[in-house]
């Protein structure tokens, strides 16, 4: 019987209920996955720094042999880089910009190989002392797990694209104990969209990785606010909307920081000729040395971010460890180690409020609330801004300190903060990472569709009876009108454009002075077709 029902599935996909049963399993399945990888790190950080409670590491640091806290990140590192350089085929670690990609442009795939390698790289990461965040991690590890029940059911894109946002809903929703930002993750950062018939699967596969989490950590929220904020409702909002100013300009340093650190890692290792696998470890290397006289930037930094929030941190100690985060994560993600930059971003942002806070409430002290409310909204303004993702940012800030009462000022900041850093940036971080790689998403589909259609698929062999006489195709080839098979449409498109011609020749080049061999024609009329089928497609999925 199930074995009938399974091959129905597989030959003409599951109905809306069995969808339904199919989401709950892939958000177990997460949830599950997600537990395992943060109480990996718990494990590991543990046997590695020798501490009871993980989550007060940088305490603990402190106060460890210096040498020890040096050598730890360069051994992590050094592991790291073994494991990429032999597993991933560009040393590279994946995240949630390739499940981003997996959803537009590849059916809701993403790579097994090369995420399994970059899971482990980030547990180690995480375990040694990076200065990243777990969540980058999980999205692409419970990424794998919808690919494959994808693949095992042979799902369409759409149904694809949906088991993708079930399981990335349920790992955030796991890793912050928080189902509703992690439902509204899923469909604001990964499918982009908020179609009706995504809704309800993702919010049972959300609300069924929350409830392992809890089963596993109790209901808990990640931090605790010491008392309650106080909000004096008209005189204080455009203290909070200066905050969300300060906080995109914050959220743009980081990420800007993190792509420099990239490019001039990248300069460095070509110019040494230094081979891939000790750039993680001389990144772990910078790090031990910073860690030896700040420790607050080893790991996610749970421990620092619960400070900010209390207030428990002076204005000058606020400042370095902000600054130092950023050049921290910068090292760690340029160095190509592991982890996300979710975490870091809470950080950076709740340290960023709770000194903002202090100034304002020093200036107008009759007119402010508690720093430690500035520090939350700061906190959700550097992050959603980062993240792109400023409606499931405020509910994760939300669902994360269980104080609903300061929602106003968070919203204010976070919706502030991610209009002004989208200017400033191809709108997130996970957008950006993809721009610099000639990926387009951030400018939607009207441009990555192109790249998804090889001219091999689209064109006319040169004796249809639509393609054009050979004297017009010898034309072309003198005029350069030509394109390659494995060309996509997102190079044939500007020469139709420019050239007003009606037909591109489709060649093979050949070495020497041998004219090219012409394979067949593109017409114009044919990738119009194509293309245009491809957008109603995606808007007939985005409105459904």
């Amino acid at each position: 019987m199930i074995r009938r029902s399974w091959a129905l599935i597989r030959e003409q996909g599951p109905s809306k209920i069995q969808f339904w049963f199919i989401a709950l399993a892939v958000g177990i399945a997460s949830g599950y996955a997600a537990v395992a990888f943060m109480t990996g790190i718990e494990v590991l950080q543990t046997f590695l720094y020798g501490t009871d409670d993980p989550r007060k590491l940088h305490s603990f640091a402190a106060t460890m042999p210096w040498f020890w806290v040096l050598i730890l990140p360069a051994l992590g590192g050094l592991i790291v880089g073994w494991i990429l350089t032999r597993f991933t085929p560009d040393g590279r670690v994946r995240g949630p910009a390739e499940v981003i990609q997996a959803s537009a442009m590849k059916e809701g795939r993403v790579e097994r190989r090369a995420g399994l390698a970059s899971i482990a790289a980030s547990l180690i990461t995480l375990s040694s002392g990076g200065s990243s965040g777990r969540e980058g991690p999980v999205v692409h590890m419970v990424g794998m797990i919808a690919g494959w029940v994808s693949n095992r059911m042979n799902a369409d894109g759409v149904t694809g694209r949906d088991l993708l946002g079930c399981a990335v809903a349920a790992g955030v929703a796991a890793s912050f104990n928080a189902p509703l930002a992690g439902a509204l993750f899923a469909m604001e950062v990964v499918l982009r969209h908020f179609a009706v018939h995504a809704f309800a699967p993702i919010t049972i596969a959300a609300v069924s990785g929350s409830v392992i989490s809890r089963i596993h950590f109790g209901d808990r929220t990640e931090f605790v606010l010491p008392q309650e904020g106080t909000l004096a409702f008209y005189v204080e909002l455009p203290a909070f909307l200066l905050l969300g100013l300060v906080s995109a300009l914050v959220a743009v340093v980081l990420m800007r920081s993190v792509f420099l650190a990239e490019d001039v890692a990248t300069r460095v290792q070509d110019r040494l000729s230094l081979p891939a696998i000790l750039r993680p470890a001389l990144a772990g290397l910078m790090l031990g040395g910073i860690a030896i006289f700040f420790p607050h930037i080893i790991g996610v930094g749970y421990e620092t971010t619960s400070a900010a929030l209390s207030g428990d941190l002076l204005l000058y100690e606020a400042v370095v460890f902000a600054v130092l985060k950023v050049v921290a994560v910068s090292i760690t993600m340029g160095g190509r180690m592991g982890g996300g930059i979710f975490s870091p971003a809470l950080m950076v942002g709740a340290l960023t409020g709770l000194a903002f806070g202090a100034i304002a409430t020093a200036i107008f002290p009759d007119m402010s609330g508690s720093e430690t409310l500035y520090a939350l909204a700061g906190m959700g303004a550097v992050a959603g801004a980062v993240l792109g993702a400023p409606i499931s940012t405020t509910l994760i800030v939300f669902e994360l300190t269980g104080d609903w009462q300061t929602g106003l000022a968070v919203m204010v900041a976070v919706s502030i903060s991610s209009a002004l850093s989208g200017r400033l940036v191809d709108r997130s971080f996970f957008l950006t990472q993809l721009e610099r790689r000639g990926i387009h998403l951030a400018a939607g589909p009207q441009r990555y569709l192109l790249a998804m259609f090889k001219v091999s698929g689209v064109m006319k062999s040169p004796d249809h009876p639509r393609a054009p006489s050979e004297d017009r195709i010898r034309r072309a080839l003198n005029e350069a009108l030509f394109v390659a098979p494995g060309d996509t449409l997102e190079t044939a498109m500007p020469l139709f454009e420019k050239s007003g011609s009606d037909f591109l020749a489709v060649v093979r080049l050949n070495d020497g002075a041998q004219p090219p061999d012409v394979l067949g024609v593109l017409l114009h009329v044919d990738a119009l077709r194509v293309f245009n089928r491809a957008l109603a497609a995606t808007a007939a999925e985005e409105h459904s």
